[in-house]
């Protein structure tokens, strides 16, 4: 081994042994203490515990689940160009990490399929998998389902071998019409979300609002990233029909919409008000200030860990077989303001 082979090598983990034998005791006894069963002395307790702590020593879950048969792993698939996902990661953690459970992360990238993240998860022995915004076909996602628990979320997709958590999309985008309704604005264009998941239910939720107050609906194909809101304005501008208010499918989306309007030379809110939805951090950033419908990425988390764990340990549980469902709310910030004349 060279000098900087030597300078570079991983330190060697304390274990049961190393404590034990520090403490002038047997491993069993060490065993026993860590696992706070009974049969050591309340001298003993002590001193294996300041031994532990002097020598640095760490209990290693993961070695002790996988002799029990079990790894504790929730594994997670997600799209790596979502806010949102990224916001429901950071709830997912949290939750598990309070049930005794790790989280193993399978990412959807450009070069990267679903088909691959979710089977590196099916290989990396989790336990359950939570997929979010899953874009597969029905029967794959029932396939995975047949092997393993598995939560969908931010999806409407029904089968007795999935557990869904969603959001409440056709009231969602409800309540953004009505507060545009309020403001005045009459002329209310939604940039949908294509083929995403959970496109359709804000096309329903969007058309049954506008046929509510009695109006006009039109929906302009866009998607989930920035550039479909830019090319949906831009396609509203070479129609010269520009509306008074615009409502996108998701954040990103709207972040689009803000950008080539701004470009344009057309002010927010003043001439077109836009909102978002789902309530990324992104959205709150003082700069973009997006009124947005917010769904609850941290609820939507610790219900599909919860659902994911009581699949796990086969608790007689209905609700995990119907569809959770997290109700959102509008929150609003500078992108809308009362109807231009």
């Amino acid at each position: 081994m060279t000098i900087e082979d030597a300078g570079t090598a991983p330190a060697r983990r304390t274990t049961l042994a190393d404590v034990a034998r520090q403490a002038g005791v047997s491993t069993a006894l060490v065993s026993l203490v860590m696992r706070g069963a009974p049969g050591a002395s309340p001298a003993n307790r002590e001193k294996v515990f300041r031994v532990a702590r002097e020598l640095g020593y760490v209990p290693d879950s993961r070695a002790r689940a996988l002799r029990q048969g079990r790894s504790q792993l929730l594994g997670v698939m997600f799209h790596v160009q979502q806010p949102f996902h990224a916001d429901v990661i950071e709830g997912v953690y949290e939750a598990a990490e309070a049930a005794g459970y790790d989280v193993v992360l399978s990412a959807v990238t450009d070069s990267r399929s679903e088909d691959k993240a979710i089977g590196t998860l099916l290989a990396d022995r989790c336990e359950a998998v939570i997929l979010v915004a899953p874009q597969s076909s029905r029967e794959w996602l029932a396939e995975v389902g047949g092997r393993l628990p598995t939560v969908v979320l931010v999806r409407h997709v029904r089968h007795p071998d999935l557990s869904v958590v969603r959001a409440a999309d056709m009231k969602g985008l409800g309540l953004a019409v009505d507060h545009l309704v309020g403001l005045g604005h009459r002329r209310i264009v939604h940039v949908d979300g294509a083929g995403s998941p959970s496109a359709e239910q804000r096309r329903r939720g969007y058309r049954a609002a506008m046929a509510r107050h009695g109006l006009e609906p039109r929906i302009v194909r866009g998607g989930w990233a920035e550039i479909n809101g830019s090319q949906a304005v831009e396609q509203l501008l070479s129609e010269d029909d520009l509306p008074t208010a615009i409502l996108a499918f998701n954040d990103p989306c709207a972040n689009g919409v803000l950008s080539t309007l701004h470009r344009s030379g057309i002010s927010v809110p003043e001439e077109v008000s836009v909102i978002g939805f789902d309530d990324t951090h992104l959205a709150g950033f003082s700069h973009i200030g997006l009124t947005t419908v917010r769904q609850d990425a941290g609820q939507m988390a610790r219900m599909a860990v919860g659902r994911a764990i009581s699949l796990i340990e086969r608790k007689d549980d209905p609700e995990v077989h119907r569809d959770g469902v997290v109700v959102p709310d509008l929150v609003v910030r500078g992108t809308t303001g009362p109807c231009r004349q």
